[in-house]
């Protein structure tokens, strides 16, 4: 990585309780199954994974995401149960929706048109959407174990988000860096 490059992600953040209830989890694997590295970033729902970026271009970026925001609706969220990907994740499992499909896309190839920002390994993959609780620390021996502890364990949330976060790694953690409001936000009744 060049000096003056920098990590950045791309996320849909739940609402900030919603947050603080899911830390809490994360804090849990921490303690109990000795996985820190999901309390590095807040929860969240990635729509493009992590890639490099100049920050004297910062704002080439903040303002292409500022427009792609500009032409998205608020997006109905239900986290449902939890789910994993073995051996290492456990994540609260997100509903497939055709809207959170279809904003993941979009954002994607916007991001690959206009700004050349390209992963390979989602252009290849199913999209899944996911709140990831632990990961990459948590040994196939914890996740035996905390998966047949989560595996049937309930959780439901249901919101609505109405804006796209940029997210900056500092060396040890993400940070929010900048959050863009979608033009239609629904308010609730």
């Amino acid at each position: 990585m060049k000096p003056s490059e920098r990590l950045f992600f791309i996320a849909l953040l739940p609402p900030q309780e919603i947050q603080n209830q899911i830390t809490e989890i994360k804090h849990y694997f921490a303690q109990t199954y000795n996985s820190h590295h999901a309390l590095k970033s807040p929860p969240h729902i990635t729509l493009q994974p992590p890639f490099k970026w100049l920050i004297e271009d910062l704002q080439t970026l903040e303002q292409r995401l500022s427009e792609f925001a500009l032409k998205q609706s608020s997006i109905s969220i239900t986290l449902s149960g939890f789910n994993a990907f073995p051996p290492r994740v456990i994540y609260v499992d997100v509903i497939k929706t055709p809207e959170l499909i279809k904003i993941h896309q979009q954002l994607m190839d916007d991001l690959e048109q206009q700004l050349n920002i390209v992963h390979e390994v989602s252009k290849k993959r199913l999209f899944s959407p996911h709140v990831t609780v632990a990961f990459k620390d948590l040994t196939r021996t914890a996740f035996k174990t905390a998966w047949l502890e989560f595996a049937q364990r309930s959780i439901y949330f249901d919101f609505t988000i109405s804006e796209l976060t940029l997210l900056i790694h500092n060396g040890q953690n993400w940070n929010i860096k900048a959050q863009f409001p979608f033009l239609n936000i629904a308010f609730p009744q």
